[in-house]
């Protein structure tokens, strides 16, 4: 394999990939029927972020710079394994960075609601 730092990062990016599960709120004095209510909610207005068009976004452009790269590097054989390389690492940063904007999305609308979010 000529590109194991290249899969290493996508990997890395992709397990660094945030969700709302990791939510933590301080729970005294919260009624956790509510709660969980108004988490789906937020999570709801979350799901409005786009994570897939993002990641799409992301791909096109790293395949861009992946491939003028390569074939700066190695011609046009390069140019192709840089677009592989370019529009995989460019899409997962692209889901990640929607992802993490969901995350914020429902903690913002937890912290409306009244909850006290400390992550």
């Amino acid at each position: 394999m000529k590109y194991p730092i290249a899969v290493i990062f996508v990997l890395s990016t992709i397990a660094a990939c945030t969700t709302t599960d990791e939510i933590i709120i301080d729970k005294k004095g919260v009624n956790m029927a509510r709660y969980e209510q108004d988490l789906a909610e937020c999570r709801g207005y979350a799901s409005e972020v786009k994570t897939g068009e993002k990641g799409v976004r992301g791909a096109v452009s790293g395949a861009v710079v992946g491939g003028a790269v390569g074939a700066v590097l190695d011609g046009t054989e390069g140019a192709g394994r840089g677009a592989g390389v370019g529009a995989v690492t460019g899409g997962a940063k692209g889901v990640n960075q929607g992802e993490k904007e969901e995350v914020q999305v429902v903690k913002r609308c937890l912290r409306g609601r009244g909850y006290r979010v400390l992550n």
